[in-house]
């Protein structure tokens, strides 16, 4: 099993992208699915992420703009990014629980990453 994240690119201020993450595999469950970044020079930080419940947690810096949102009929979790201004550059990586068909438990599992440039 694994997390592919998709969507990335060069984007100028004020633009919109969005970002998907499918997982791939004989999967038997999906929980806390989520975004983080890390730019140039940045420690990785949340941007958004789906608990178990149905709440969803943003950054302070992207709430407003940035919408979180999944599928669970095509096992993929998407980030709606609007307004994107210069300082949302970075990398863009998916995180997601995944419980692997006859598996056992659920463990964390990374996407590759996907970077987003914002700029003129």
């Amino acid at each position: 099993v694994q997390l592919q994240a998709s969507g990335g690119g060069l984007v100028q201020p004020g633009g919109s992208l969005t970002l998907s993450c499918a997982a791939s595999g004989s999967i038997f469950s999906i929980n806390d699915p989520g975004w983080y970044r890390q730019a140039l020079g940045n420690e990785r930080e949340l941007v958004a992420r789906i608990f178990s419940g149905g709440n969803v947690n943003y950054a302070d810096s992207v709430k407003g703009r940035f919408t979180i949102s999944g599928d669970n009929a095509k096992n993929t979790v998407y980030l709606q990014m609007n307004s994107l201004k210069p300082e949302d550059t970075a990398v863009y990586y998916c995180r997601a629980n995944l419980w692997p068909s006859g598996g056992y438990r659920y463990s964390a599992y990374w996407g590759q990453g996907t970077l987003v440039t914002v700029s003129s």
